[in-house]
This record gives structure tokens, sequence and C-alpha cells, in this order.
């Protein structure tokens, strides 16, 4: 597979990748419970096509106490029954903020 952003070796992506960071940040730092933090990650990610995201906010949200059920959900979580109304709202603002072409 090959890299589709360098982040070490690239000003332009260290650059983005510092951002991204202190965007997680904003996250870690709110009362948003850590397995829904988790979700939204996992959903961003895969709706940017990020494997190497996928399997960290998978693995993260497994840490996080979130089932395997949920996860493999989580693509279609408008269809799925396991998420509650909150999990449904912040699943849906990660969606609209990172859809912004569609």
């Amino acid at each position: 597979m090959d890299t589709r952003l360098d982040f070490k070796n690239n000003p332009v992506g260290a650059k983005g990748l510092k951002h991204l960071v202190s965007a997680g940040m904003v996250l870690l730092d709110s009362t948003i419970p850590a397995a829904t933090r988790e979700l939204v990650l996992l959903r961003a990610s895969q709706i940017n096509g990020c494997g190497f995201c996928v399997d960290m906010h998978t693995k993260d949200a497994t840490h996080a106490g979130e089932s395997a059920q949920r996860l493999h959900l989580v693509a279609v979580w408008r269809e799925a029954t396991v998420y509650t109304d909150a999990e449904r709202a912040a699943l849906a603002l990660v969606e609209e903020g990172t859809r912004i072409a569609d």
C-alpha cells in the first residue's frame, strides 16, 4: 500500500498533522464519552478512506469499551439499532462536517 500523505517528510503534511492533532485535543478535553468520541473518529476515518486511521480508532474504541458489534455497524449507523440518540447526533454531525464536498 502506498502512503497517501507523508506526514514526516513533507512540510505541508507535517503542518496538516499538527492541525489534526489540535482538533483531536478539543475532543479529548470535551465531555463526550471516550467510546462516542472514538465512534465519531472511526466514522470520519471511514469516510476519508484512511486505513491507518480506521485501524487506530477501532483499537482505541475497543480499549474505551466499545463492542465489536457496534464497531462493525458504525458504517451503517442510520440503519442500526444499537446507538443512542446522543451517539446518532454525534455521528450525523461528523458526517456533515466530513462530507463537505457532498
